[in-house]
């Protein structure tokens, strides 16, 4: 096949792909190469003032997380794809400011979403395999050394805000992320250079425990997520108040975003609310035993932190709870077993009461 033919193909097939993606729930694809420039001296960057905390993996395997080649030899171009994850009728800040509930990050309140997603990426690459002939391909979801959101915004699906998250104009930034590597030569998306924060500041500000060093920059190991999902041991004490009522993740830099009032709702069952996660009391689910736990998160994203440090992350909630004589006698009642990391917190949390 001459050039001329094969251009004509890919393009062909670049304006299928949009049409399979929809098909498969996605909102928007979009395609890049494999350069990603100034983002691997950001990466370095970071990782050398240590801001990623206890999260080796994130300097694991040298450059091959701004290097796409490298972790699949042959690959010519990167398709990035999102996919809203925000359940319809879902509260936000309703629940944060009842500070007797417990606050679950809206993205992990109903089936884990790496299942749901690569599932969805695998059916498309087989899709595109199919009309393409010989192709090969990898599908990803926050599953591998991949520098996501810098690939996403070279595909054109938005900018990095200064809360680092990804931002589209007629979505926000409450979608999830994935990718398919491929040695197809698509044509490339013209990447976002604008971005379109401005001023604006509102993601810095709200944050509860002052986790970004500037705008664009986190300091994981300031960060309410990093705190109750990648931490393992104590949470510092000197955060533990910024954390209010908030047990897996942290919403607050997109919840401050204006952006976000253009957030769409996804049509996915599977992001619905489980086990009344939504709407749940700290007192409920500090009362749940390990097997609850187990049989309430079964196939999750809150499976990740473990029952310890659940526990651990509820007894600080419940140490900026409204005092009460239920929240120090549940505390009191607990104490006796749990492990010592978890009564090391719910003495902190009586001690708030005393």
């Amino acid at each position: 096949m001459s050039d001329p033919e094969n251009r004509k193909e890919m393009s062909e097939l670049r304006h299928q792909i949009d049409q399979w993606a929809r098909d498969l729930g996605f909102q928007q694809a979009g395609i890049t190469g494999v350069d990603l420039g100034e983002h691997e001296q950001y990466l370095q960057n970071w990782l050398a003032q240590g801001y990623h905390g206890e999260m080796g993996y994130m300097a694991d395997h040298g450059n091959m997380r701004s290097r796409p080649q490298e972790l699949l030899p042959g690959t010519l171009r990167v398709i990035s794809l999102r996919m809203d994850y925000l359940p319809p009728d879902i509260a936000i800040t309703e629940q944060l400011q009842d500070k007797s509930r417990a606050y679950i990050s809206r993205y992990a309140l109903g089936r884990d979403y790496h299942k749901l997603v690569r599932k969805r990426l695998t059916q498309l690459g087989k899709r595109i395999q199919q009309a393409a002939g010989e192709m090969g391909f990898r599908a990803f979801v926050d599953s591998a050394p991949v520098l996501e959101r810098a690939l996403a915004q070279r595909a054109g699906l938005g900018w990095q805000g200064k809360n680092t998250m990804l931002i589209n104009r007629g979505a926000g930034s409450y979608f999830f992320l994935g990718e398919i590597l491929t040695d197809l030569p698509l044509p490339e998306d013209q990447p976002y250079e604008q971005e379109h924060c401005g001023r604006c500041t509102a993601c810095l500000d709200i944050c509860p425990t002052n986790a970004f060093a500037g705008p664009y920059v986190l300091d994981a190991r300031r960060c309410i997520s990093y705190l109750t999902i990648e931490l393992d041991g104590p949470i510092p004490v000197e955060l533990r108040r910024g954390m209010g009522n908030r047990i897996f993740g942290c919403d607050d830099c997109q919840i401050g975003c204006p952006w976000n009032r253009f957030a769409r709702h996804s049509g996915e069952n599977d992001f619905s609310p489980r086990a009344n996660l939504d709407k749940a009391t700290l007192l409920e689910l500090f009362a749940w035993d390990e097997a609850t736990f187990l049989k309430n998160t079964e196939g999750m994203p809150i499976r990740r932190t473990g029952y310890n440090n659940w526990l651990r992350n509820i007894a600080v909630a419940l140490g900026n709870a409204p005092a009460s004589l239920e929240v120090t006698e549940a505390l009191k009642a607990r104490r006796p077993q749990v492990s010592a990391l978890v009564q090391e917190h719910i003495d902190w949390a009586l001690a708030q009461h005393g």
